[in-house]
C-alpha cells in the first residue's frame, strides 16, 4: 500500500502544496477520501453524453475547484481546459478534451485507492 504522498507523486500532483494549504496529513487524507465519493466527474460525463452544456459546465467548474483545493494539478489542467471550453455554453471541443479529463481522473482515483 502506498502512502498518500506517494499516491500524489504517482498521479503527478503536488502533495507539499496541498499540505501547506490544509496544514496536516489527517486533513489531506480526509479530503482526498471524500474526493473518491465526489459526484462531479460523473455529472460531467452524464451532462456531456446528454448534450447539456450548462450542466457540463457546472460539473466541470465544481471538479476544477475540488482539484485546485486538493492539489491535483495533473487533473486540474485538463479540467480547467474543458471548463473554459464549456463556459461559452457550447459543447464544441469537449469531445476532444473529455478523454484527457477522464484519463487523469482515472489515474487520480487509482493512485488514491492505492493509498487510502
Amino acid at each position: 500500500m502506498a502512502t498518500l504522498k506517494e499516491a500524489y507523486e504517482q498521479m503527478g500532483a503536488d502533495y507539499s502544496d496541498v499540505l501547506k494549504r490544509l496544514m496536516n496529513d489527517a486533513l489531506v487524507t480526509r479530503f482526498a477520501t471524500k474526493f473518491l465519493d465526489d459526484a462531479s466527474f460523473d455529472a460531467l460525463k452524464e451532462a456531456l453524453e446528454a448534450g447539456d452544456a450548462k450542466q457540463a459546465f457546472m460539473a466541470a467548474h465544481t471538479l476544477k475547484g475540488v482539484c485546485s483545493n486538493l492539489g491535483f494539478t495533473n487533473l486540474y489542467e485538463p479540467v480547467y481546459q474543458i471548463t473554459e471550453t464549456l463556459r461559452g455554453g457550447s459543447l464544441e471541443g469537449s469531445d476532444v478534451l473529455f478523454p484527457q479529463v477522464e484519463a487523469e481522473y482515472n489515474k487520480t482515483v487509482e493512485a488514491l485507492k492505492s493509498a487510502l
